[in-house]
């Protein structure tokens, strides 16, 4: 099937009114739409488990606030490697987004960047990607490395198993591994836990996501973890959200959080526990709201952990 693409070139889940849509070169607007730049939701979901992770780091080493250099290089990072990402991504799946209605506006299956233009693209994202993770310790260096597995097998599980949404947790949460490990140089207990809980509520938020695509992605052959749980979508969600935060939980307990990073997890748990109580499985633009929202529930989330160091750097 042929690409269509809006006029304007537009994805058709972009944010509206994105300032890639209004003030950026028309050269560059599909190559910043191939890094998801008009969909910054991607990268915050990247970033926050490092800020986490950071946050964790800092309640244990009785740190008085996360390290706002290595904050301000996991957002750079995360920018840059969530556009390499979604390119490769992209670059896979081309055949396949051309069949699917959400997908087939983005800059590869509608012919507005051709596929060679798209992998230079990819690499010189790798490169800033690389150049931000050559500032940690070797330690961090050698695990945000082994992060390419996951990355680079993901676009391939949707095809050989029911849910891929599993691999793609294990390579959006590996920032929960990568503050504990710039500030210590080694992984504990709190790091793995809050890998573990991040891992769950990707998959939780990916299912959501998935649910924009169920019928095309019946036609196309697409697996997701929406269509493997069926009628009990719900339910489904709701036990990886479980997960999450009972790992979470753990994690900040260990790492010595206090009353502030305990309303932290608290009010996380009660923003996911929304999510899957406003959740209509055959309403995906209400769907994508939901998706979206986790920026702020792991926002809250990070705000708990960073005030519970700062309350104690203060006391």
């Amino acid at each position: 099937m042929a690409g269509v693409t809006s006029p304007d070139g537009k994805v058709a889940d972009a944010v509206a009114g994105h300032w890639v849509d209004r003030l950026a070169p028309r050269a560059l607007r599909p190559y910043l739409r191939l890094a998801r730049i008009d969909r910054p939701i991607g990268w915050w979901l990247l970033l926050l488990p490092c800020w986490w992770s950071a946050a964790l780091a800092a309640l244990a080493g009785r740190a008085a606030f996360p390290d706002p250099v290595h904050l301000a290089l996991f957002l750079i990072g995360a920018v840059a490697m969530r556009g390499a990402g979604s390119t490769y991504n992209d670059i896979a799946d081309r055949d396949l987004d051309a069949q699917v209605e959400r997908t087939r506006s983005r800059p590869l299956p509608s012919g507005q960047i051709g596929t060679r233009a798209a992998a230079l693209f990819l690499v010189l994202q790798a490169l800033v990607g690389l150049a931000v993770l050559l500032q940690f310790n070797r330690t961090a260096i050698l695990v945000g490395m082994a992060s390419l597995l996951p990355v680079a097998i993901y676009p391939f599980m949707k095809r050989v198993m029911s849910m891929p949404q599993a691999v793609l947790g294990l390579a959006f949460s590996w920032g929960a591994l990568m503050g504990w490990v710039a500030a210590f140089g080694d992984l504990a207990a709190p790091a793995w836990l809050l890998y573990l809980g991040t891992v769950a509520w990707v998959v939780g938020y990916d299912t959501i996501y998935a649910v924009q695509d169920i019928e095309d992605d019946e036609i196309a052959g697409i697996r997701s973890s929406a269509r493997l749980f069926g009628r009990g979508l719900k339910p489904a969600i709701g036990l990886c959200y479980a997960v999450s935060v009972t790992a979470i939980a753990i994690a900040a307990a260990l790492a010595g959080a206090g009353a502030l990073g305990c309303l932290g997890v608290v009010l996380f748990a009660f923003h996911l526990g929304w999510q899957v109580y406003r959740l209509k499985p055959g309403d995906g633009r209400g769907a994508l709201t939901l998706f979206r929202s986790n920026r702020d529930a792991g926002l809250i989330l990070f705000a708990g952990l960073a005030a519970d160091a700062v309350w104690r750097g203060l006391s």
